[in-house]
């Protein structure tokens, strides 16, 4: 081999090595990464720092202020608005339970001096009207707050023969428990009411509210507990049942006296 074509060898050698290396190192190069920062406009919320229970009473500690899309803030308590909200609210009760993070709403909060906390939690326009109940008469003491009832009146009336007719009406139904005794809140991992309650405190209209106290005179109230099933998703209240002056030939059974045997007349 001639010199002259050593070297052209050579030179062409070196030259596909270099070419090799200078495309493996471009292959091998990292991708540079491109951080484009959009800037969002947003404000401080006012949120729960923890969470808080149905008729808790908050202090400062319970708040917290939060970064918050200024476009998904209406209705909401910012820094900008009110940035004292933290010591205003503090002593406030919650009118329902908040979760930790959640924002807050006046809706949300009663301030102290506007009521307890059964005022906090019932309403615009509804009444609170306790009855009696014992085991029997409701379900065991398995209805807890916030359950659905419907509230059934026995009562005893007085018969052309002599006898004693009992009645049932149906006052009212799909009526929520507001609280059992001076519970007004399910406790965790509980399956019944705290104590022996012997008061069961139902939401009701002001006109079903007379119609009740009436009833507790006339006679035995019982509660029937409703499937969570058969709620009103329009939740649209307690319903009214059968009027108070049913006719007699109704839900009654009627009781012989002077030893003849009883007999039921028109029980469903």
């Amino acid at each position: 081999m001639k010199r002259a074509q050593f070297i052209g060898i050579s030179i062409a050698g070196v030259s596909a090595l270099l070419a090799f290396v200078l495309v493996k190192g471009m292959l091998n190069k990292p991708t540079e990464e491109k951080r484009v920062e959009v800037k969002v406009n947003s404000v401080q919320v006012l949120v729960a720092g923890a969470d808080i229970g149905l008729g808790q009473v908050t202090n400062e500690g319970s708040f917290r202020w939060q970064e918050w899309p200024a476009d998904a803030a209406k209705g909401f308590i910012t820094d900008k608005s009110n940035r004292e909200a933290m010591r205003q609210l503090s002593g406030a009760i919650a009118r329902a339970p908040i979760l930790a993070g959640e924002p807050i709403t006046p809706a949300k909060l009663v301030k102290a001096g506007q009521g307890g906390v059964l005022a906090a939690i019932l309403p615009a326009g509804m009444r609170a009207v306790s009855t009696r109940i014992k085991e029997e008469t409701a379900v065991g003491r398995l209805i807890l707050p916030n359950d659905h009832v419907d509230v059934i009146l026995i009562r005893r009336l007085r018969g052309k023969t002599g006898g004693d007719e009992y009645v049932s009406d149906t006052l009212f139904t799909n009526v929520r428990v507001l609280a059992l005794g001076q519970q007004i809140e399910t406790k965790e991992g509980k399956k019944s009411a705290e104590g022996a309650a012997n008061t069961a405190t139902l939401e009701l209209t002001p006109r079903q509210a007379e119609m009740l106290l009436l009833a507790n005179s006339l006679g035995e109230i019982s509660l029937a507990l409703r499937s969570i099933a058969d709620l009103d998703p329009s939740n649209r209240g307690p319903g009214v049942g059968e009027v108070l002056n049913k006719p007699k030939d109704g839900n009654a059974i009627r009781l012989l006296r002077y030893g003849v045997r009883s007999r039921a007349m028109g029980v469903n």
